[in-house]
């Protein structure tokens, strides 16, 4: 999907209010899971326990990857786009377009983007990265 909010990740420019500043890649903790995983420290009940709205959210909106799941292997993985925010609800926004993530932007509030991967095969799930949407209001 070219126009997901993943794609703004390498597309962004500074001043945009999309910019890359306040980025968080959580590839590390995600090696250690898996790590565990392996191990036999975590059983798959632990690491594969996607709430089923995350289940729904990936099936219906969430960015397909060609990504294998690292649980299962025998389904990819999905994105699925979450922000949070001042005059956002509780539960966030999912967010399916990069239009939807521009207009938010727009707004001038300072907005968080939570990106998390799914198998929506096996329900493994993990937070992938989150960014910065919009900016601070100034006082």
């Amino acid at each position: 999907m070219r126009n997901s909010p993943q794609a703004l990740l390498g597309s962004r420019s500074s001043g945009s209010g999309l910019g890359p500043e306040g980025q968080v890649d959580f590839r590390l903790a995600r090696r250690a899971v898996l790590s565990e995983l392996r191990k036999g420290r975590l059983g798959r009940p632990d690491v594969c326990d996607a709430h089923p709205e995350l289940l729904r959210a990936a099936r219906s909106v969430g960015e397909a990857t060609v990504e294998p799941c690292p649980v299962c292997e025998e389904h990819e993985l999905v994105h699925v786009s979450y922000v949070f925010g001042p005059g956002l609800p509780p539960s966030g926004r999912t967010i399916s377009s990069e239009a939807e993530l521009r207009r938010l932007a727009r707004r001038g509030r300072d907005q968080t983007c939570y990106v998390v991967e799914v198998c929506p095969g096996c329900g493994w799930n993990h937070l992938a990265r989150t960014f910065r949407v919009g900016r601070a209001e100034r006082a």
